[in-house]
């Protein structure tokens, strides 16, 4: 017999050298979480009295009922319904040309400045995030159509490719946000509130990354050099353009504001008249149709099985009441409520360095939420900032996972170059989170004068 809190901290060490023997993240989980229940039930049996053989026996039935239970609650949520239809959308999106679009109409009206190629990237991945809800999506799909303008109009290459980098992240930001969809359904969170809370900081973070680049060109004008003026008729010609997109997300985040509609038919309906864009624009034939509902199965299975696994281990670290004691401690630690939140933040941006955005989420998830709700915060606003600092993780090194995905698209530029680009937009992160804690109503106003709250 061993005391609760050790089987949790044994249990949070068998997890993270799983994960570092690189077994995917959801199976880690389920392994823990499974064994955990068992030897925590066990354990618990047998400190009451119970014979040896029965407490074991109890451990093992209480974990294949807790196995079975949570794995038939997370796949029948209705409300992840959103997950395999805001991929559609995005998808669809992908194949139909949406995000040349996107990245044309912003080229013509920004290329001309100084660093405006650049910045029409950032612009575009917050329009193809607002699309697809995928920060690797947006760095993969506005990497392919940015990066080779850049590098033919001479842009730096840390410049280049560091805006892709970190124009790719807003897609966990700006609604429909994958992360933001996982971390409302292990806190029990209103989607769409969540989703109308990302609206304002998306927006905000859009314009401090673009005057990142701005701060960059002002102090190396030659990283980015301005391109040709476009004619008021080609610009007008590329954001009719790109008018569809424009309106496929005004229909999808105006309706779940106004309460037209939930986020589960928001989503529905989003991925219906994107599909009726790309039918349009005939982009759909049997290949790309296979490629669309291939893409949209793998993405959501993988998804699915990541809530399945946190749906597992969460019960087992609430058994071994690890998360309590840490909510003790750092309550009564004398730095006041600002204090602790900082030193939840250098925690994620220390595991940034290491683990991916998604598995550093529901790892996370059963520690701080309970921090939280002890020190009453709103949910809500403390989720932007969590995924904010994910955000960050993503492009820190050495394991920024969407510094990684520019390397697969621009090979031949050293790592070192690419890393040395997302600093500046780093630190408009940092300015973000900063601006959140003094202004919680950038996140919460929305949420609060949604119809219906």
């Amino acid at each position: 017999m061993i005391s609760m809190t050790l089987l949790g901290v044994l249990g949070l060490i068998a997890l993270f050298t799983l994960l570092f023997l690189r077994m995917p993240v959801a199976i880690a989980m389920l392994s823990v979480g499974f064994v955990g229940t068992i030897l925590a039930n066990a354990n618990k049996f047998l400190l009451l009295g119970m014979p040896s053989e029965q407490a074991w026996a109890r451990g093992w039935r209480v974990a294949f009922s807790n196995l079975s239970g949570e794995t038939f609650e997370a796949a029948s949520n209705y409300n992840l319904l959103v997950i395999p239809m805001f991929v559609l959308m995005g998808n669809l999106a992908g194949v139909s040309g949406m995000s040349n679009d996107l990245f044309a109409a912003a080229y013509r009206w920004m290329g001309h400045l100084r660093g405006g190629l650049a910045s029409a990237t950032i612009a575009a991945c917050a329009g193809f995030a607002a699309l697809s809800g995928s920060s690797l999506a947006s760095a993969v799909t506005m990497g392919r159509v940015a990066l080779p303008e850049m590098k033919r109009y001479k842009y730096s290459d840390s410049l280049a490719t560091g805006s892709v980098a970190a124009g790719g992240t807003l897609g966990f930001l700006i609604p429909p946000s994958g992360g933001m969809i996982i971390y409302a359904v292990l806190t029990e969170q209103s989607i769409g509130r969540l989703f109308m809370a990302g609206v304002f900081p998306g927006i905000i973070l859009t314009l401090l990354f673009i005057g990142a680049i701005y701060f960059v060109v002002g102090r190396k004008p030659e990283a980015g050099p301005p391109g040709p003026r476009s004619g008021k008729a080609e610009r007008m010609a590329a954001l009719l353009r790109a008018t569809p997109i424009v309106g496929v997300v005004l229909i999808t985040i105006g309706g779940m504001y106004t309460g037209f509609f939930t986020p589960v038919e928001a989503s529905s309906v989003g991925a219906f008249f994107t599909f009726v864009v790309a039918a349009w624009r005939r982009s759909l034939n049997l290949q790309a149709i296979r490629e669309v509902v291939l893409q949209t199965m793998s993405a959501t299975s993988t998804v699915f099985l990541i809530i399945i696994g946190a749906f597992v281990f969460i019960p087992f670290m609430s058994l071994t009441e690890l998360p309590g004691q840490l909510v003790t401690i750092l309550t009564s630690l004398p730095i006041g409520d600002v204090g602790v939140l900082l030193v939840i933040i250098l925690a994620y941006m220390f595991l940034g360095m290491f683990l991916e955005s998604m598995a550093m989420l529901v790892l996370t998830i059963p520690v701080v939420i309970p921090i939280a709700i002890g020190l009453d915060w709103d949910l809500i606003w403390f989720g932007i900032i969590v995924v904010i600092v994910l955000e960050m993780g993503m492009i820190s090194p050495p394991v920024g996972i969407n510094v990684f995905i520019v390397k697969s698209i621009a090979p031949e530029v050293p790592m070192g170059q690419i890393f040395r680009g997302i600093w500046p937009f780093w630190f408009a992160m940092v300015i973000m989170i900063v601006l959140l804690i003094l202004f919680p109503q950038i996140a919460l106003y929305l949420p609060q004068t949604i119809v219906g709250a």
